[in-house]
């Protein structure tokens, strides 16, 4: 564990070292609150100066624009402010939906003692974590270091030319938790910095060297095999170890979405036919569906469940959440036909279109955990008030369907759930069928999200950010390639039409928009999820515009993020200088941009029969490989890459038919109905001319029909014209 160098310097902060650690604020998740936090004290931010936040768009940095601490954005004019005053730097990092990150922000930022304190010995900065996760990757990855511990609010403390040399995550504004106050921390620093300067300097230095050698491509280009189905076959078999029979997930509380974990156990069982891994997945599912982290209400998931059981969220409701557990739930129900799972997907992208969608067709980041200065309090009902809104009948039968009881689960009052019996059980118990008691429901559930409405609704953070956009378009459109619900398309549509029109500059991107203003230059992320979303968006709609802007950006990607040696970069060879230039490897809570960029070089590699998108994803494989191989359930995002890896395990189907033609639609609904661990699907209509695809080169209509081809291992099945023999064809292995 790293500390800070030199005996007498660690014994005098001895006494703050234990601050550095972590409450559940966990990261990846994204709220919102109105510009200009809430104040803490009596005065009003009419009555405070604004701090050098004012004028930014990010809604994370305007809740603390009228804080008496003299916050600076990220920036040359606070870097130079350090430098010329030799004064050490106080970064904060958070994102607007954290509870602790208000928390501290009440508690601390809004005193004016501590704001003194930091304005007299300190450079404070504020980051929003979404806008800038190159910062946050490098500064949280020095305080694990040093603390062996994560999280947000992270505070770090760094030298003028922005060098780390302690940090932590909330301190508490006087001696609390076990930890010591934050003004006796700030002291210490303060007094360390003055009379310990060289030591602070040199152990910065060296926490620099480490984090640069972290980062550093030490291997030659990788000459190995590709992570494959050795990799993954592992990786299933590690998450087999750790599943919860009894509540699904893995491991222990706090649980969060498996999304790509669960992504992986699906190729592995379509591999293998393991009926072990479906249970895990039904399991995972079913109970994430019916618990409390599933919004029973007014549909879409929670960040993640405090508890082993899903029941208890941190409430908070992410964009990126709703896109990578919607697909999930999409092949899962393709594999086992379960009407829970396609309800799940349909009331999320329900609960997408009308919380968190911008009138121009973006899509927001996400809605904050606290109202009315309490976290979840939106979300939460008594017996009595369901009964005001249903009636005294249908309430209680609603009350008693939810778990919604006297005493309540959570602080007095009740999440509404189903763990205690799923709604296949309580229609059974009603001598209702399923059907019925859904429709029964559906008004009770409308009326209920009409009158919490009325609440005090948790703060939108309205920015828009184009990865998450990205990974939304993909979860719209793999929904509608499903089900072909004509809403989720133009939602997917509408998001790619914003993206593409507010937040790319020829073939470069930026990273987010808010209030009419886009910025920062974007990372591999923005480029592989937006590309991988416009692949998805043509394989549901076939608008040739939407595979060819995914190629521009797919040659953009590889050209200025690659590492020389087959992986990526997360920044861009033009990116600002910082600390270190990180790689991208593993999943977080939303997968590495090396893998989705993989994905969809081996994707566009098949679209274009291009030898140099297949040679490029091939490569990221080979380079990450070797980590994969050490922990393969680490990389799974790679690993479901790696089915694109095999031309022989790649369906290519081309469709030839007038779109609108009863028995073109009548194929695509075919060749959607089964679940395919790595497609590839292009579609043209002959009367519109020749396609110059090579996928749908050559295709033709068979005796004037709509026609389908399948191909694997560039060689094609005799074409097909009705849906039961595309049907017999794709099930062929």
């Amino acid at each position: 564990m790293t500390r800070i160098a030199g005996a007498a310097l660690a014994a005098a902060l001895a006494a703050v070292l234990a601050a550095a650690t972590v409450l559940p604020c966990e990261g990846a998740a994204r709220g919102g609150e109105r510009e200009g936090a809430p104040m803490s004290q009596a005065d009003s931010p009419k009555e405070r100066r604004a701090n050098h936040l004012a004028g930014q768009t990010s809604p994370y940095l305007l809740q603390h624009q009228y804080n008496p601490v003299d916050w600076y954005p990220w920036g040359p004019e606070a870097l130079a402010k350090a430098k010329a005053e030799n004064k050490p730097i106080f970064l904060s990092i958070g994102y607007a939906a954290c509870h602790w990150c208000h928390v501290m922000e009440r508690e601390s930022f809004e005193n004016d003692a501590i704001a003194q304190l930091l304005n007299a010995s300190f450079v404070s900065i504020k980051v929003d974590r979404e806008e800038r996760p190159d910062l946050d990757e490098i500064y949280m990855t020095a305080v694990q270091s040093m603390t062996g511990q994560g999280g947000w609010p992270l505070n770090v403390f760094l030298t003028p030319a922005g060098e780390p040399f302690y940090g932590g995550t909330y301190f508490p504004p006087e001696d609390r938790y076990g930890r010591p106050g934050f003004p006796a921390l700030l002291g210490a620093l303060r007094d360390a910095w003055s009379t310990r300067h060289d030591e602070i300097v040199q152990s910065a230095a060296e926490i620099v060297a480490r984090l640069k050698a972290a980062s550093a491509v030490t291997a030659p280009p990788g000459d190995g095999p590709p992570a494959g189905p050795k990799q993954t076959a592992r990786a299933a078999a590690d998450l087999q170890s750790r599943f919860d029979p009894s509540w699904g997930g893995f491991g222990h509380a706090p649980k969060f979405p498996p999304h790509a974990g669960l992504a992986l156990l699906l190729r592995e069982h379509a591999r293998t036919g393991d009926v072990a891994l479906l249970k895990t997945i039904e399991t995972t599912l079913d109970r994430m569906a019916e618990g409390g982290m599933y919004d029973q209400i007014g549909g879409g998931f929670s960040r993640y469940a405090t508890d082993e059981r899903w029941l208890v969220p941190h409430f908070e409701k992410m964009l990126y959440d709703q896109a990578l557990l919607v697909p999930v739930y999409v092949d899962a129900w393709l594999v086992t036909g379960k009407p829970l799972y396609r309800r799940v997907v349909l009331e999320t992208l329900d609960f997408v279109r009308r919380e968190m969608t911008a009138p121009g067709g973006g899509l927001y980041a996400s809605l904050d955990a606290d109202s009315d200065g309490h976290e979840g309090t939106f979300y939460v009902w008594t017996p009595d008030e369901v009964k005001a809104a249903l009636g005294a009948e249908d309430g209680a039968f609603f009350a008693a369907t939810y778990g919604i009881a006297p005493g309540g689960n959570f602080e007095g009052k009740s999440i509404p759930n189903l763990l205690d019996g799923s709604l296949a059980k309580r229609a059974q118990a009603a001598g209702l069928k399923e059907d019925a008691l859904i429709a029964k429901l559906s008004p009770m559930k409308a009326t209920l999200l009409a009158v919490r409405a009325k609440r005090t609704r948790p703060a939108t953070d309205d920015k828009v950010l184009t990865a998450w956009n990205g990974l939304m378009i993909t979860a719209f459109a793999r929904a509608y390639d499903a089900f072909g619900r004509e809403d989720d398309a133009k939602s997917a549509r509408a998001a790619a039409d914003f993206v593409l029109g507010h937040l790319a500059k020829g073939d470069r991107l930026l990273v987010s928009y808010r209030a009419g203003t886009a910025h920062l230059n974007a990372y591999l992320d923005d480029y592989a999820f937006l590309a991988r979303g416009l692949v998805d968006l043509y394989e549901a709609a076939f608008d040739r515009r939407d595979l060819d802007r995914a190629a521009a950006l797919a040659r953009t990607m590889s050209s200025r993020f690659n590492d020389g040696h087959g992986g990526f970069h997360f920044t861009s060879d033009d990116h600002e200088s910082i600390l270190t230039r990180t790689r991208s490897t593993y999943d977080d809570a939303i997968p590495a941009g090396s893998a989705v960029g993989a994905e969809t070089l081996l994707r566009l590699g098949f679209h274009y029969d291009d030898a140099a998108f297949r040679r490029a994803g091939l490569a990221a494989l080979t380079a990450l490989g070797p980590l994969a191989d050490r922990v393969p359930s680490g990389f799974a995002s790679l690993l479901n890459a790696s089915a694109y890896a095999d031309s022989k395990g790649v369906v290519e189907l081309a469709i030839v038919g007038p779109r609108d033609a009863t028995a073109t639609r009548a194929l695509l609904a075919a060749a959607r109905a089964r679940y395919l661990p790595a497609r590839v699907v292009s579609w043209f209509d002959p009367n519109a001319g020749l396609s110059d695809l090579p996928l749908l080169k050559g295709k033709t209509l068979s005796g004037g029909r709509p026609t389908a081809y399948v191909c694997r291992d560039y060689a094609c099945d005799a074409p097909v014209t009705t849906p039961e023999a595309l049907t017999a064809s794709l099930a062929r292995r």
